[in-house]
């Protein structure tokens, strides 16, 4: 005993391979490459062993049974349960259902048999104990019983029951009707026997069904109700007689559209197919969720036709199918994702959103390939960036991939409008110039040197009084042209001044020789006055008479003062 427990041991440890292989069979809807292909559940009879609905019982309720013509030898009917229908089959010890006894006028007494599921049926079949019925339908319903339509009809009189003519032709365009066969016809009544019924039989398009809606609609039922009409071999009216069966069968296959192999119960205890191929459903009639990228279809032997995942890029955990986009990617993609998510954006979450950009040192998938723009929000002219670069739109005369700080040649403002402004390039001491010598600025500024106190008297002698900011500087000949911003108006006499951007002028021999002296993004106090050169240049001009001095707060106060004093007349005085 101990070796050949060894020798199994050895055998454990040197093929684990093929003891895998048994515990673990290959799933029939992949090959051995790991391709899907299309897959069925097994063949059954659906009806065995479920509970049949039957219309009619004898024994239920507690009744007699008298033989055709001879009443007197009436007995009492034991019960014959609607259970014998699907129990397991014997033909050497039959076990019938049988129904109360029926007159001649009584109608549909019929079987009613829930599959519980949509099945694509093949075949129905009864086995009689009794005569067979010369009359009887067989009907299905698609939606559990709430609406039936006839699968087949059979009958020596198919024109006075059912309102068709026995042995029709069945063409592709009339597969999907029910037929009537006298086949059950006899002048006697015959002994039991099998009655089957074979939904595909004659129906031109079964030989492609995989090509063939209107068949696997055809045979595809979630209840099947079988309903005598009456029996063979009629005797006087006053005759009764029994219907007995001894054998229900469906034949079919749970309906799982060629992507699962077999049906099992969910939670509920509700049949369902073990659905493959990124389907769902009870049927495996539609795509799991996150597998929109193409239509669902059903499997053939061609195509499997698997749900396929859309591309989110490890984005997106939703997603939704768009016909428009699929047609036009030659039905290969019509997935659109939703809700990208780490800054992403696009169909396929495959670029960054507004405000970020690629970060292409990591794979598009990675959480952080989309990096922030950060741009400046006083030197950059927007939030977005360049998408590869990650470069930030910038203001004039600033730089920077983030637009924080200023290009060369430029120098910082106070103002958010214009952060970055020119730097003057007038040298600080001689000015050429095409139309002017140099000049010596220590003599020229002379006249007007150390005079920058402001008094009453100044005022009054002055046009305008303002208080402005330097926003930017650029040359036209021999003047010096500063755009500035005007904050404050303390004297004007003309209408044109207010608090808005304004254009001082100054000539390029005063800017050099710092007469006025003034610098970018500044505040200064401007006093001067109109003349002929402002009308001509079409904005203020300062010169070494002017007062241009650097602002300080407690002149506010001051000029004030020297208003009030104006409109009080002083000025005339002074």
């Amino acid at each position: 005993m101990v070796r050949m427990g060894n020798v199994l041991l050895l055998m454990l440890a040197w093929a684990p391979g093929v003891f895998a292989a048994q515990l673990s069979p290959p799933d029939p809807c992949y090959d051995d490459a790991g391709q899907p292909r299309r897959c069925v559940p097994d063949f059954v009879n659906a009806g065995f062993g479920r509970e049949v609905r039957v219309s009619s019982t004898c024994g239920a309720p507690p009744s007699s049974v008298c033989p055709a013509g001879a009443r007197r030898l009436c007995r009492a009917c034991d019960a014959h349960p609607a259970a014998f229908l699907t129990d397991p089959h014997n033909a050497h010890n039959l076990s019938c259902w049988r129904s109360a006894e029926v007159g001649r006028a009584a109608h549909n007494v019929s079987l009613s048999l829930a599959l519980h599921k949509k099945f694509e049926v093949t075949y129905v079949s009864l086995h009689f104990c009794s005569a067979r019925p010369d009359s009887m339908a067989i009907l299905k319903s698609m939606d559990y019983g709430h609406t039936w339509v006839p699968l087949q009809f059979y009958s020596s009189q198919c024109r006075r029951l059912y309102h068709t003519s026995a042995g029709a032709t069945v063409t592709k365009q009339n597969e999907q009707e029910a037929l009537c066969s006298d086949a059950l016809a006899a002048p006697q009544p015959l002994p039991g026997g099998l009655v089957a019924f074979s939904t595909l039989d004659g129906r031109p398009s079964a030989q492609d069904f995989d090509s063939s809606p209107v068949l696997q609609d055809w045979v595809t039922a979630t209840d099947i109700r079988v309903e005598f009409h009456r029996a063979s071999g009629a005797g006087s009216d006053d005759d009764t007689f029994q219907y007995a069966v001894a054998d229900f069968q469906v034949g079919g296959r749970c309906r799982c559209n060629g992507h699962a192999s077999r049906c099992l119960k969910d939670k509920e205890g509700r049949l369902v197919c073990d659905c493959r191929h990124h389907t769902a459903g009870a049927d495996c009639d539609r795509c799991k969720p996150f597998h929109y990228d193409r239509p669902w279809q059903r499997a053939t032997a061609r195509e499997p036709n698997e749900c396929l995942a859309c591309s989110c890029n490890l984005h997106a955990r939703r997603c939704r199918f768009n016909m428009e986009l699929y047609k036009l990617s030659g039905r290969k993609s019509g997935g659109v994702c939703l809700n990208c998510r780490h800054n992403t954006a696009g169909r396929h979450c495959h670029y960054c959103k507004e405000g970020f950009y690629r970060d292409l040192a990591k794979a598009i998938t990675h959480r952080k390939a989309c990096r922030a723009c950060d741009c400046h929000p006083v030197g950059a002219a927007g939030k977005t960036c360049n998408q590869t670069t990650g470069q930030c739109p910038c203001k004039d005369g600033v730089t920077g991939i983030t637009c924080n700080r200023c290009a060369k040649g430029y120098q910082q403002s106070r103002s958010p409008v214009a952060p970055c402004i020119k730097i003057p390039t007038a040298s600080p001491r001689w000015v050429a110039s095409s139309t002017v010598e140099p000049v010596d600025c220590e003599s020229y500024c002379k006249p007007v040197k150390g005079n920058l106190k402001i008094n009453m008297k100044k005022y009054c002698k002055k046009d305008y009084a303002i208080q402005v900011n330097v926003l930017d500087m650029d040359t036209v000949s021999e003047w010096a042209k500063f755009t500035v911003n005007i904050i404050s108006v303390y004297k004007s006499r003309d209408e044109r001044i207010k608090r808005a951007d304004q254009s001082l002028w100054i000539n390029m021999k005063d800017l050099a020789c710092k007469c006025p002296k003034i610098q970018m993004s500044k505040n200064y106090l401007v006093m001067g006055n109109f003349d002929s050169t402002s009308e001509r240049l079409g904005g203020l001009v300062a010169d070494k008479n002017s007062l241009v001095i650097q602002w300080r707060d407690v002149w506010t106060r001051r000029l004030r003062k020297f208003q009030r004093k104006e409109k009080k007349g002083k000025c005339g005085k002074a």
